[in-house]
């Protein structure tokens, strides 16, 4: 292996994301914003993803590395065709499906190792968005390798098992998860995990067997240009938004459809989901509600339409059971909308507390969330008030600009590493 460049200068930096949904989803926005900030610092940064593939800066290069992409939008859950399994990658995702359990991870960072081992002169270090596959331990022993780690799958398996009564559902819920096991199993072995909150790393720590002191917290960012208040847009009254990014009980969103149902019974108001319709629980719900002409969802938009979005609403809502950290948030906050948020993981540790920069809710308690929300409608002066305080709260903690020289600081540190140092010296 040819030596790595001057640790202290111009990084040249694989990013690695196995899924890198574009416009919702955290990974997505992370992998987009991170990786432009980075180029902005002066590295240079290469993107080898999944689908669905990653919207990225124009100086940012793409490498599609195809799944078989069997948990797509439009046909979810297909079985490939036999002509598909033409490599070992495919017939191991192939087969994962088969067991009943989530294969891209594994898959991908069989896919990702094959590629990176032919480039190994080129990369000075690898970012992994929380693929944590198996073979990312095989990435990390010819090329210096750091993970980043929202937070533990281990959340969103217990919750899931927790909103269904059928134990033959909760069985195929626990093998769809076991996939989880193997994340925690690399995780505990890589050098060095950067983690979005203080509270994911606590949950890290105690659900995966990860040590904290292989950990450091690194804060995502916002853009505050481009997410920024536009007072010439007038706000709708009654209008509320959120973000949904999957049909999945940790989000949440079950819980503010049955607010919604309960604030109209009282007045008039609506709700923007930013995310695609998907059938399944919520769809059910809202139908069950009588909530389907209340309800408008967009997707495939850009940033400065849902810019536009959260500027015509009154309050934005984030209804979470949990949150590593929340983008969503921060990016409503930015604009100055006022937010109503649950406590749910780490939120208060990103929007602040209650009445102050939110208004702040118990998780997973509908009443609650209806009361916040109805607050927040009634009380134009709180309102205003909040979205401002809000906004100060991001622009003065978090940036992507920030959250990239965080994530350099990491990354030098990783190849200032004993083992790394050697690996340099010896150019192997």
């Amino acid at each position: 292996m040819k030596p790595s460049a001057d640790p202290h200068g111009p990084l040249r930096i694989a990013y690695l994301t196995y899924r890198g949904k574009p416009h919702v989803g955290g990974q997505g926005v992370y992998t987009r914003h991170l990786t432009k900030a980075l180029v902005d610092l002066g590295h240079h940064v290469e993107v080898f993803g999944g689908q669905p593939y990653p919207i990225l800066d124009p100086r940012v290069p793409l490498h599609q590395l195809p799944s078989l992409d069997i948990f797509n939008d439009q046909y979810p859950g297909r079985f490939p065709a036999y002509w598909e399994l033409n490599n070992l990658p495919n017939i191991v995702e192939a087969a994962q499906f088969l067991k009943g359990t989530f294969g891209e991870p594994k898959a991908f960072s069989m896919r990702a190792y094959r590629e990176l081992k032919k480039r190994v002169n080129d990369f000075d270090l690898v970012h992994d968005n929380q693929c944590l596959g198996t073979d990312i331990l095989k990435i990390e022993k010819i090329i210096p390798t750091i993970v980043t780690l929202h937070h533990p799958i281990t959340k969103d398996r217990k919750l899931e098992m927790s909103h269904t009564k059928s134990r033959y559902k909760r069985f195929g819920i626990g093998r769809w998860y076991s996939f989880v096991e193997m994340q925690g199993k690399v995780a505990s072995k890589m050098p060095r995990i950067v983690v979005v909150s203080e509270n994911s790393i606590n949950d890290i720590h105690t659900d995966m067997g990860v040590s904290k002191d292989r950990m450091r917290l690194v804060p995502v960012g916002v853009d505050p240009e481009l997410f920024r208040p536009l007072p010439e847009v007038q706000r709708k009254p009654g209008q509320l938004i959120t973000t949904a990014s999957a049909d999945v009980a940790l989000k949440g969103l079950s819980y503010l459809l049955e607010a919604l149902a309960k604030l109209r019974t009282e007045r008039d108001v609506r709700l923007t989901i930013i995310g695609k319709p998907k059938a399944g629980h919520s769809a059910d719900l809202i139908a069950s509600l009588g909530l389907t002409d209340a309800i408008d969802f967009v997707s495939g938009v850009s940033d400065e339409r849902i810019v536009e979005l959260y500027a015509e609403a009154q309050l934005a809502v984030v209804p979470s059971l949990y949150e590593g950290f929340s983008l969503p948030a921060i990016e409503a906050m930015s604009t100055g909308i006022c937010l109503v948020a649950t406590d749910g993981g780490a939120l208060p540790e990103v929007t602040g507390t209650d009445g102050e920069t939110v208004l702040q809710c118990p998780a997973g308690d509908a009443d609650a969330l209806a009361a916040a929300i109805r607050r927040g409608l009634d009380d134009a002066t709180l309102r205003e008030r909040i979205g401002l305080a809000g906004r100060e709260r991001v622009a003065s903690r978090w940036s992507w600009k920030h959250c990239a020289q965080l994530t350099v600081e990491q990354y030098r540190e990783v190849l200032d590493m004993p083992h790394n140092r050697i690996r340099r010296r010896s150019g192997k």
